[in-house]
């Protein structure tokens, strides 16, 4: 059967809006965790990235050692949580409330972090090996075959989003979050150790950096820069989305990653352009974001 120009043109539209899915799933993965530091803590941490590209490092170390991608994603997200707690007792807790000291300190973490992460793996791009199961491809209706891993990525991002979604709204630990947030010295008064909590939720949002990492160092690949990428993502991402909104976060990835993926494959020169044009509107329309709260 002989495609014709229509049918190559629907079968690219319909793999560049799945490779844009995709993509939007690993944004929401890493701007999520951001989302509940910076959004619900209110804390500036411009070593998002840096968590991430350690993350995909320690992933891909134990999935070679082990054989096991589990074992690695696992890996990541525990060492990776327990080096953002680090991070939070030891430096940002002490500058509670200071946004310009947090994003200062913060980025200068993340320049050590880069060097020694440099210097440790080199400037090499690594492929973090996906279990034989999901390295296959399926048929997709319009886009021929596609990935397994990429279409994995896609659920995996819905079950974090609904997991974080159901935590915040539904628990105690996610009301004492945000009662943390909201009047942190009447939560004190009620016996509850606030930065312990806060602690935690550190903790969580680093530890779904690391395991964005592997996933990302899977389907895509772990390289020294990419740290830089998914900050800046994850930053306008939650601007977009609402800062403390997991339904904002699912829809400012969408969006972010939607327009780059179709400005990357229809007008290459002006792909980058498009994330930013929408970051613009809506600050313009709608200041704390499409699904934020107004301050």
């Amino acid at each position: 059967m002989i495609e014709t120009l229509a049918d190559i043109n629907w079968r690219l539209f319909a793999i560049v809006t799945l490779n844009g899915l995709t993509l939007a799933s690993l944004y929401f993965i890493v701007a999520s965790g951001f989302s509940l530091i910076f959004g619900l803590m209110r804390v500036v941490n411009m070593a998002h990235g840096s968590l991430y590209l350690l993350g995909a490092y320690v992933g891909f170390e134990v999935s070679e050692a082990t054989g096991s991608w589990i074992l690695g994603i696992l890996a990541a997200g525990v060492v990776v949580a327990a080096a953002g707690a680090a991070l939070q007792v030891s430096i940002l807790s002490w500058m509670q409330g200071q946004d310009l000291r947090q994003a200062l300190a913060t980025i200068g973490v993340s320049i050590v972090a880069a060097d020694l992460m440099l210097a440790q793996w080199g400037g090499s791009a690594y492929q973090i090996a996906l279990p034989e199961a999901v390295s296959t491809f399926v048929p997709v209706p319009v886009a021929g075959r596609y990935a397994m891993a990429r279409l994995m990525l896609i659920g995996f991002a819905l079950v974090i989003g609904v997991a974080l979604w159901l935590i915040l709204n539904r628990t105690r630990i996610g009301m004492l979050i945000r009662a943390g947030v909201d009047d942190r010295r009447m939560l004190e008064a009620m016996g509850v150790n606030v930065p312990l909590v806060f602690v935690g939720v550190f903790a969580i949002g680093a530890g779904l950096a690391g395991m964005a990492g592997v996933i990302g160092g899977s389907v895509l690949s772990v390289s020294p820069g990419e740290d830089a990428r998914y900050l800046l993502s994850s930053l306008i991402v939650v601007i977009v989305g609402g800062m403390g909104s997991i339904p904002g976060a699912a829809i400012g990835a969408l969006l972010v990653a939607m327009a780059e993926t179709y400005g990357l494959a229809y007008t290459p020169t002006y792909g980058i352009v498009y994330t930013f044009a929408i970051m613009v509107a809506v600050l313009a329309v709608r200041p704390q974001g499409l699904l934020g709260r107004a301050a």
